[in-house]
This record gives C-alpha cells, structure tokens and sequence, in this order.
C-alpha cells in the first residue's frame, strides 16, 4: 500500500515555517566581516573606518555615496580639537564650501535601538547643525568618550555609523596637531592643513 504525502494541514505548517525561516534570515544583521569599509589616504597617514548599515542604513547609504562621487577628495579636517573629536568632509584646502546633496534624516536613536555603537573613542558619526535633520557630508572622529553626545529621551544626540577599525595613530596624530584660526573659523583649524587626498571603497 503507498502511503500518502504530508496532508494539507502538515504541507502548510511545513510552508510556514520555510518562510518563517527566510524571513529571519533576510532580516538577519550582516555576518561579522561582511561590513563595508573605507579608507582615508590623508596627509597625515592612512586610516580604514568600517560602516554599519544595518544599524544605519541611510545614513550610511549617504556616507557611501559621497565617497563614491568623490566628494572627500581633497577635502580637510577643518576643526580639531584634542580631547573631543576632529571633523572634515565639508571645505576644500581653500576653506571653500563644497556642494551637498539634501539633508538626511536623524538616525541616532535608531542606530542605538540597533544596538549601535554610541559616541567613544574611535567612531565615526555625522556632524550637523542644530537641526536633528540637516547632517550631509561632514562627519567626525571621537577621539574620547562623549556620552554626552548619545542620542537619549531627552536628546537625539549624534548618529554613530562606523568605526576607526586600522590607522588609530593617524587619528591620535591629528588630534594632536596645533590649531589655530584659518578661512572663516576663528579657532581650531590645523595650522598644517590635514587633507583628505582620498576615500575609496575598499570592501
């Protein structure tokens, strides 16, 4: 006697739990090594930061695609400050403003619920204006804990999306370089200029 197939209860219950597991798959974070990373061949040296898509994904998809037009090459770290962070991506060796796409929307929050990294030593985070939602292509470098910079309930903070994963001694050399004024900004300009020769993609 042949016996018959699953019945049509058990087939679907098979079903289910095939696309149940596809599912939780496909909503799985990136495997560890899977994340993509830049590297900045600067004046000071080099450094590689790794990003987290999956605990930002815009703000990483914006990041991204400045990197891949370009828009990093021959910027500078226009402001930085010992003991807090250094920022670039935003002027030119002429102090001159380069062009940005619309802003992004805030993720801090999110990117913490994620279980991002928040604001210590060594990551790379969007710097904006007092508008939560105004960051497009300057970023940071922490180069000590800021908790106060954390997204909170009382505070959306600064959205961490990366990390300084090689070349933490060029980060520690450029904080240390002597600032002073320079173009517009009145302090915390290096007085040798740091430029970002470039950003490329390298995973």
């Amino acid at each position: 006697m042949n016996f018959p197939g699953p019945s049509l209860a058990r087939r679907a219950l098979m079903a289910a739990a095939v696309i149940g597991l596809m599912a939780s798959q496909a909503l799985a974070p990136a495997r560890a090594g899977d994340e993509p990373r830049v590297k900045f061949a600067t004046s000071a040296g080099d450094f590689v930061v790794e990003l987290y898509p999956d605990k930002a994904p815009k703000t990483v998809a914006n990041f991204l695609q400045y990197v891949k037009d370009k828009h990093y090459d021959g910027t500078i770290f226009h402001r930085v400050i010992n003991n807090f962070m250094i920022q670039g991506g935003g002027y030119d060796v002429h102090y001159a403003e380069k062009p940005t796409r619309p802003p992004i929307v805030h993720e801090g929050r999110e990117a913490i619920f994620r279980g991002g990294p928040r604001n210590v030593v060594g990551t790379l985070a969007m710097a904006r204006t007092n508008d939560p939602n105004s960051a497009t292509a300057q970023f940071f470098i922490n180069v000590r804990d800021n908790a106060f910079l954390d997204p909170s309930a009382q505070s959306p903070g600064y959205t961490v999306f990366g990390k300084v994963v090689s070349g933490m001694d060029v980060i520690n050399k450029i904080k240390a370089t002597p600032t002073g004024p320079g173009g517009p900004f009145p302090g915390d300009v290096p007085k040798t200029p740091v430029i970002i020769n470039s950003a490329t993609l390298v995973k």
